[in-house]
């Protein structure tokens, strides 16, 4: 292992078992402030700079169990866990579920030095599939065969919270070390290499301080919480109080495919088991996955599914003004379930990307509160 180590603190337990208990932690004093702690991703219409806001709505709203059937990088569900909530969290893509199982799922696992020794270790038996798959494609040959490696070694790992912590931390190294953070261009990217730090640091040493990070944003609030990997039409929302719902609407310009931004990532966490390799594709893509969100044929019809059977709930849905359909459709669609809605609003831009010809949109930004 590299001179690179982790906090202190971690070293210094005298035990795995120590290292496994960990205090609960009084919950809405120090809520958003644990919430905006959390790991930020660069993932298309993260709300990580939104909770404040997001907080400010949720926290006058009475309820105790809360459901988040789009994770996405699962920073607001992570925000109703600081809440004190018991919070059940899907998503259709499996990376968001593994990312939620490390932060949301987990009360008090962590990753010790020796872990992450093991970790970076050899594996003699490892797969050459990242290696030769994404040759000329994603990353440098060394950077490559860490992956390989590495992923080999996480899926050693009995404890599936530690797994997914392992791998959270790996998902997070990958968007630190790829240009623009997104899956969709390939080849020399070194003119994207304006001096960042993030393109300068190793994976080895992107991996150890990830792993810091999500060692530091495990905390137990009491309850227990459920992840799946499931469309929101296949989940079971029955004594779920209150429902975040932030699908990926249809935009004005472009598309809203996750999979096309975001393949490497969603093989990654389960090293493509259960899917194919486009071959044909200049980046190696997996096949889309459907979700009626994702055409304006479909979507409206979609997000009256999606009401319906959330009927029962208090419905929060996070919208912005750069989506279809339009608020008022949204609106008509909502008060067939219920009888206030309130509409609250704010000015904000999305960064997506790192360069201004990649989607940076000031938009209006939309949090509904069905009742």
């Amino acid at each position: 292992m590299s001179a690179i180590q982790l906090d202190t603190h971690v070293e210094a337990r005298a035990s795995r078992s120590e290292a496994r208990i960990v205090p609960a932690q009084p919950m809405l004093p120090s809520a958003l402030a644990r919430a905006a702690d959390y790991p930020e991703l660069r993932y298309m219409g993260s709300k990580h700079r939104l909770l404040s806001w997001i907080y400010s709505i949720l926290k006058d709203i009475p309820f105790e169990t809360a459901s988040d059937p789009f994770l996405g990088s699962g920073c607001v569900a992570y925000l109703l866990k600081a809440m004190g909530k018991q919070v059940s969290g899907s998503d259709f893509l499996n990376f968001p579920t593994v990312l939620a199982a490390a932060t949301l799922r987990n009360n008090q696992e962590r990753l010790s030095n020796l872990d992450v020794e093991q970790i970076l270790g050899p594996a003699p038996n490892a797969a050459q599939f990242i290696e030769k798959t994404f040759d000329g494609v994603f990353y440098t040959p060394s950077d490559r065969r860490f992956l390989d490696r590495v992923s080999a070694n996480i899926a050693q790992i009995k404890n599936p919270d530690q797994r997914a912590l392992a791998m959270a931390a790996l998902i997070r190294s990958c968007l630190k070390k790829q240009p623009r953070g997104v899956f969709t261009v390939s080849g020399d990217l070194s003119h994207y290499d304006d001096g960042r730090r993030d393109l300068a640091l190793s994976f080895e040493e992107h991996f150890v301080e990830q792993v810091q990070e999500f060692n530091r944003v495990v905390f137990d609030n009491g309850k227990t919480h459920s992840i799946q990997r499931a469309s929101v039409f296949d989940t079971n929302p029955r004594n779920v109080d209150l429902v975040y719902l932030d699908p990926p609407y249809v935009p004005r310009a472009d598309d809203n495919c996750y999979v096309k931004r975001y393949h490497f990532l969603e093989g990654l966490s389960c090293y493509w088991a259960g899917y194919k390799i486009m071959a044909e594709t200049k980046v190696k893509k997996i096949e889309k996955i459907h979700s009626p969100f994702g055409s304006r044929k479909t979507a409206i019809n979609a997000f009256d599914r999606m009401f319906s059977l959330y009927a029962g709930s208090v419905i929060v849905l996070s919208y912005s003004s750069n989506g279809y359909p339009d608020l008022s459709v949204l609106e008509d669609l909502l008060s067939r379930y219920k009888r206030e809605i309130k509409i609250h609003k704010r000015d904000h831009r999305y960064h997506f990307g790192t360069h201004a010809a990649v989607g940076r949109s000031q938009v209006e930004e939309y949090l509904i509160v069905g009742r």
